[in-house]
């Protein structure tokens, strides 16, 4: 009887070296609706484990030429980062010390021969039930880390993880002896928007400006909100000169997009404070966000929409213009 509940052909990997128990295996795990694949030995099966899409649910003979089944399971439970492997071992052995050397050797199932077509479905259901309840568990703590490290309305890194992006970029540019730009964004007359639109209209022009953001810089860039409507941008391997180009791109691609709105096209554009760190020189985080934020008042001072660089103190690593 064909079992609905693995109607989605769950695929299980079977390894035993006796071919009339892999063949009871087979036929009896088909019956049930599963996708068997078949290894003939410790060897074979550790090799379909590593192949992509492989089983999440495998049965092992305890007793195999080469690597046992038991082997099988400490290899398995070796691997870090990857997809867990729900382990049943099928052995003659039934004696108490036999169950405890299994289990912790990372078996989470045992069966003795001959095995009982209803057990095994029974086993194998509750394997699946484990499984699910991992997804589920791996699928909350990827939901809690993007929660964590990203703005909620832009998308982007938040302040902490972008200002650990520069941390990290410093260090690489000290370590390589590169150079390395940052670049501070504030968008003009925010606050005049939130007033005259509405903040609904405010949040839409912040997840506008983060999406041009993303789209006018690198890929390896890293782009973070750095807070309110201010938004830092982190140059990877850029000297000055590049990181004002990256700097006037985005200032152009803002004010070349107005946002369409019910009420009519909405102008958004923004200020730029730009400064950078000379290649083989050191710096750090404060000194490079201070003289892009000095930067970044200048711009507004001269009547916003547009770029200016930072001048720093020598000494400090910052090119000065």
């Amino acid at each position: 009887m064909v079992d609905l509940e693995t109607s989605s052909k769950q695929k299980i990997l079977v390894a035993d070296d006796d071919s009339t128990m892999r063949m009871m295996l087979v036929t009896g795990l088909t019956q049930l609706g599963y996708h068997v694949e078949v290894a003939r030995n410790g060897e074979e099966a550790w090799q379909l484990l590593q192949q992509r899409g492989a089983a999440e649910i495998a049965i092992f003979d305890w007793m195999m030429p080469g690597i046992t089944g038991v082997e099988l399971c400490h290899k398995l439970r070796e691997r870090k980062e990857v997809p867990y492997v729900y382990v049943i071992l099928l052995t003659g052995m039934d004696t108490l010390d036999d169950l405890v050397v299994g289990l912790e050797a990372g078996a989470d199932d045992y069966m003795t021969k001959p095995f009982k077509a209803a057990e095994l479905n029974a086993r194998l259901r509750a394997g699946r039930r484990i499984l699910d309840l991992q997804r589920e568990l791996l699928a909350a703590q990827a939901q809690l880390s993007e929660l964590a490290n990203h703005d909620s309305l832009t998308g982007l890194w938040n302040r902490r993880v972008v200002i650990e992006r520069l941390d990290q970029e410093i260090a690489r540019a000290a370590r390589q002896g590169s150079p390395l730009g940052a670049i501070l964004l504030d968008i003009d007359h925010f606050k005049r928007i939130n007033d005259n639109w509405g903040h609904a209209q405010g949040d839409e022009v912040l997840r506008r400006v983060a999406k041009v953001l993303r789209e006018s810089v690198r890929p390896y860039d890293c782009v973070g909100r750095y807070g309110g409507e201010e938004f830092l941008i982190v140059a990877a391997n850029c000297d000055s000169a590049e990181t004002l180009r990256i700097a006037e791109r985005v200032r152009r691609a803002l004010a070349a997009n107005p946002l369409q709105t019910a009420s009519g096209a909405l102008a958004v554009t923004a200020s730029l404070g730009v400064s950078a760190v000379r290649a083989g020189a050191g710096c750090d985080a404060n000194a490079l966000i201070a003289a892009a934020d000095r930067a970044l008042y200048r711009a507004k001072d001269l009547g916003r929409n547009r770029v200016e660089w930072g001048l720093a103190d020598s000494g400090l690593g910052i090119e000065l213009r």
